[in-house]
């Protein structure tokens, strides 16, 4: 299935010299894949899809309107992204922010996005808010226009035009809209992208954008998927009392299938502020529903997917004239794209990587994908739809994937046809549909009589919010503790709710462990684990995990260095069997190293070409000094330097130093109990050894806060936004405030209504968002407030990021409300967090890494409750010291230098400097 495949091969790689299979044996051994629900039409027309899950208390709410930017007229794009900004500003019976209501009813997973074909709103929240939420949005959906003003027109105008100057500053952000503009004739309705035009979204008047409510978002064109722990009959009549009396909408016309087939070869070349060039092809091509977009779908995974994809191994291993390719089928309604994306090695020649891309298409276009090549990506589709069961969310959860099928196929059992699809593809049927479409497209289009829908003559009550109900306790299956022979320790969460079994291997390393040795050799080393182990080369490893359907990965954080395993049950032992060879014999291959190291200095050219990316290298060391084990930056990336003079030695050291049994602690959650896993691991970990020398140590000192604040400017030539970040140190994380510092924090920029953001985005417009956040780390933590900004009001921006550090101080401590809004949004969002193995396994994961009580998750919610605001405005004195902050300012300092400088003095900075992207001091 396209988006199974699109999602599944992001992290799968294979091509391991096996014996041919037929072609649907893997497909067939994960057996039948299937989402039940029951589907209903109400007499307004409203789509409903009701699916029951009942291993959490928590329900996924998912409202599909069919409407996007294709819909947009001459003079209005952008309407259907704005549109999606302003149903959350408020409704005529709710008139505030739609998160205010729902963050502390324990809401998680919320959001809402606009494409080309639709806009939804989702969000997971406890059973016990079901009625707030269809109230909310049943409200917004029929009961909107009249709470659309000139100021909250203008409000959120700006707010997406920060949006999209946020998107356009970054690297390659202008790319889509020019790839749009090529690819599809003037009139076509993907000519344009759905971030808009910022003249049209200039020129919206309030009648504009009324009548386009009016017009697309009546009952009759909206789908709404409710699924999780519910009873079907119970939840359809909550429905019908909230958006029963919905008005259907007027009669609309859907465009048809328009694919706009290009022909021959048409060529381009922009420039961008960017450290790599890029090469980018683009052939059009059936939309999402038709069979032959999943055909092209499998291509696209033969081709670039994974370390064993034919664009990879010869872009990246074997000529290695690129540091990374990427083939996509973005599909889309009315007609898709098929793409090839690849970033050219510093130095490197863009025409030559074009000559490789255009070699290896034309060799697939010949002869087609070898049955083994198939194979893998069919195994891996069938485990991406297997582990997606696991999800409700709208993130692309059981909930989305139902809605979008129903929205664009008309039926949500569309995915059942496809998976059959791809059980029936051969070799043959995808080179002979790659061949196709270098052939002529078609333009069909379709008019079906619109049923004479009539709405309900009452519904819910609107003079109210519903009340929340009793929210969910929280509680996360125990850990259970072991060791093993070796002296290893293991921890157990069990969950036997989908049949997978995660493996996290968590050393006490990391970043941090950097200190004595050259910068990035963590990231580096765990890095190279996957890259050859035992009989294993890099190519023949990934082809392993892939005949299992098993994802290894590795990498580090700033204290630890971890291991990962995710198994399906059914392939446990075999999955362990790999998994122990990464994690006892690794290769450390010459060759790969070369290329990783490539890599690794490629990650830092983007790095230093990003605001972001630059504040993240250069905070560290300003917060904590040179010589820190907390000094490397804080994507554990290293120096250029650096990583050009690491060598095979280097990385055998550390591994051997820190990756040992005695320092390391291996969590399991999923689908397996002890009984069943020791003895599992005895037989792959029990020879594994801790070596005679002493176990290694960091040394974390404590690091006095400055006396007085400074400042540090960065210049990002052309940047159309400036980053401010204010940041101090924190306590560490088992500080015994830490939940009460955390709440503090959440007060001031943790969710979408705290003081920074309401301030920034929803007041004065400059931003698109601001937040406040406490990092995390076994001793002193980072403590930030950040925002990208405007330029022209980056110094008007620092004041007032200083002016509400300054009165949560002082003249506006933490609120009972604000207390009791931000111990609800941190606490009850807590069950859809940990719905999922993955979620659980981060949770366990903070315990083991901080040294956390086995209770902590389970006990946050009462330690939460009888904390008051004395002990949070204390904790707040504890968190913040405006003295003692660092400012750190990326952006144009021919536009803000001078302004920024002026007002210095007024937040106590006299110290100023200078410095470059390698934090060297400039002036």
């Amino acid at each position: 299935m396209k988006r199974l495949v699109l999602a599944a091969c992001a992290a799968v790689a294979l091509l391991a010299v096996v014996a041919p299979v037929a072609a649907d044996t893997d497909a067939s051994a994960f057996g039948d894949v299937r989402i039940p629900y029951q589907r209903f039409v109400l007499s307004n027309g409203l789509t409903l899809i009701i699916h029951e899950d009942h291993k959490a208390p928590v329900v996924a709410v998912n409202v599909w309107y069919h409407v996007g930017s294709k819909d947009e007229p001459a003079g209005l794009h952008g309407f259907a992204h704005l549109f999606e900004h302003l149903m959350f500003n408020g409704s005529e019976n709710y008139n505030d922010e739609f998160f205010r209501p729902l963050e502390p009813a324990g809401a998680t997973k919320m959001n809402g996005t606009t494409a080309y074909d639709r806009t939804n709103y989702f969000e997971n929240v406890p059973t016990s808010a079901l009625d707030r939420t269809l109230w909310l949005e049943s409200d917004r959906m029929g009961h909107l226009v009249g709470a659309i003003d000139q100021a909250r027109l203008d409000e959120q105008r700006g707010v997406v035009l920060n949006e999209k100057r946020q998107r356009e500053n970054e690297p390659y952000g202008k790319v889509d809209d020019f790839i749009a503009r090529e690819t599809y004739p003037v009139s076509h309705p993907y000519s344009w992208t759905p971030i808009g035009s910022e003249k049209d979204l200039n020129a919206a008047s309030l009648t504009d954008v009324k009548n386009w409510f009016k017009t697309h978002y009546g009952a009759a064109n909206a789908v709404l998927v409710i699924a999780g722990d519910v009873d079907t009959a119970a939840v359809r009549k909550k429905v019908e009392l909230y958006f029963g009396d919905i008005p259907s909408g007027p009669p609309l016309e859907h465009q048809g299938a328009w694919v706009a087939k290009m022909h021959g070869v048409k060529r381009a070349t922009i420039q961008d502020r960017v450290p790599q060039a890029r090469i980018d092809e683009v052939w059009n091509i059936p939309g999402f529903c038709d069979p032959e977009a999943n055909q092209l779908s499998l291509a696209a995974a033969v081709l670039g997917d994974g370390k064993n994809s034919r664009l990879y191994k010869r872009l990246v291993y074997q000529d290695q004239s690129a540091t990374d390719v990427q083939v996509d089928v973005a599909p889309t309604e009315i007609g898709s794209q098929f793409s090839v994306s690849a970033t050219v090695r510093p130095g490197g020649d863009p025409s030559a990587v074009e000559r490789a891309i255009d070699d290896e298409m034309q060799r697939f276009l010949r002869d087609g994908p070898t049955a083994t090549e198939l194979t893998r990506v069919k195994t891996a589709v069938f485990a991406s739809a297997i582990r997606g069961l696991e999800r409700i969310d709208g993130f692309g959860g059981k909930s989305a994937q139902l809605a979008e099928y129903q929205v664009y196929c008309g039926t949500p059992e569309r995915y059942t046809e496809e998976l059959q699809e791809v059980r029936d593809a051969t070799p043959k049927s995808l080179r002979d549909t790659a061949r196709k479409w270098l052939d002529d497209g078609v333009f069909k289009l379709e008019v079906d009589p619109f049923p004479d829908y009539q709405a309900a003559s009452s519904g819910a009550d609107r003079s109210h919010l519903p009340a929340l109900g009793k929210p969910p306790a929280l509680t996360l299956p125990p850990l259970q503790h072991a060791t093993l022979s070796n002296g290893m320790k293991i921890a157990l969460a069990e969950r036997h709710d989908a049949p997978v079994v995660q493996f996290s291997l968590i050393a006490d390393a990391g970043y941090a462990a950097d200190a004595d040795v050259k910068a990035g050799t963590a990231k580096l080393t765990l890095n190279m684990l996957d890259e050859g182990a035992g009989k294993y080369d890099a190519l023949a490893l990934a082809a392993a995990e892939d005949d299992i359907g098993a994802e290894i990965s590795s990498g580090s954080s700033l204290d630890t260095s971890f291991i990962d395993l995710d198994a399906l049950k059914a392939k446990l032992q075999p999955s362990l069997a790999l998994y122990a060879d990464v994690i006892l014999h690794p290769n450390f291959p010459a060759a790969e190293l070369e290329r990783e190291r490539k890599m690794q200095l490629a990650a830092i050219e983007q790095e230093k070409a990003q605001a972001v990316g630059i504040a993240r290298r250069l905070y560290t060391r300003l917060l904590y000094g040179e010589q820190h084990p907390y000094a490397n930056p804080a994507s554990g990336s290293g120096t250029p330097a650096s990583v050009a003079s690491l060598q095979v030695d280097d990385l055998r050291a550390f591994y051997h130093r820190w990756l040992r049994p005695d320092n390391a602690t291996l969590l399991i959650v999923g689908d397996t109990s002890m009984a069943e896993i020791r003895p599992l691991l005895e037989k792959q970990f029990g020879s594994w050894h801790a070596p005679d020398t002493p176990l290694p140590h960091k040394d974390l000192a404590t690091v006095a806060l400055p006396s007085a604040p400074r400042l540090v400017l960065i210049n990002k030539t052309g940047a159309e936004q400036s980053l401010i970040m204010a940041a101090e140190l924190a306590p560490p994380k088992s500080d015994p405030d830490d939940l009460a510092m955390q709440l503090a924090a959440t007060t001031l920029g943790g969710n979408f209504v705290s003081r920074l953001n309401m301030n920034l985005r929803e007041d004065k417009h400059w931003s698109y968002g601001a937040f406040a956040a406490i990092g995390g780390a076994k001793a002193q933590r980072p403590f930030f407030a950040y925002a990208p900004v405007q330029t022209d009001k980056t110094a008007e921006s620092m004041t007032q990021i200083d002016q509400e550090l300054e009165d949560a101080l002082g003249k506006k401590p933490v609120t009972p409300a604000e207390l009791d809004f931000a111990r609800d949004s941190v606490v009850l969002s807590l069950p859809g967090d940990n719905e999922t193995a993955s979620g659980l396994a981060a949770s366990y994961t903070t315990v083991l890494t901080y040294g956390l009580p086995d209770s902590y998750w389970n006990d946050i919610v009462p330690k939460s409750e009888a904390l008051d605001v004395q002990a949070v405005n204390a904790a707040m004195h504890k968190l913040l010291h405006p003295q003692a902050l660092t400012w750190i300012v990326v952006g144009d300092l021919a536009k803000i230098e001078a302004p920024v400088r002026k007002l210095a003095p007024s937040l106590g900075i006299s110290d100023i400097s200078v410095l470059d992207a390698d934090g060297v001091r400039l002036r």
